[in-house]
């Protein structure tokens, strides 16, 4: 699994959801779930068949973050504009 949380910035939130309606499935990825938690903090959690998968997908999804990185605030100087991880589920029910 992977999850990447990011803020967008409110006058660019109409851009941001047309963006990623447009984010393909990638190889290897079995779902994509976008969620949003509080108004313009979205989270995307990611299945996948494998680490490896998440991996080997890497350089295209930093290419769409790239298309929408403008549509997005900063969360600190240390994270950029997105918070992402990635872990194995331990516990499906």
């Amino acid at each position: 699994m992977n999850i990447v949380r990011c803020k967008v910035k409110s006058s660019s939130r109409d851009e941001y959801l047309k963006i990623i309606d447009e984010i393909p499935k990638f190889d290897g990825q079995i779902s994509a779930k976008y969620v949003e938690t509080k108004p313009n903090e979205f989270f995307m959690i990611g299945e996948w068949n494998s680490e490896d998968d998440i991996a080997k997908a890497r350089p295209k999804m930093i290419e769409f973050l790239d298309k929408a990185r403008h549509t997005l605030e900063e969360l600190s100087s240390e994270l950029g504009v997105t918070d992402p991880h990635s872990g194995t589920v331990i516990v499906e029910k």
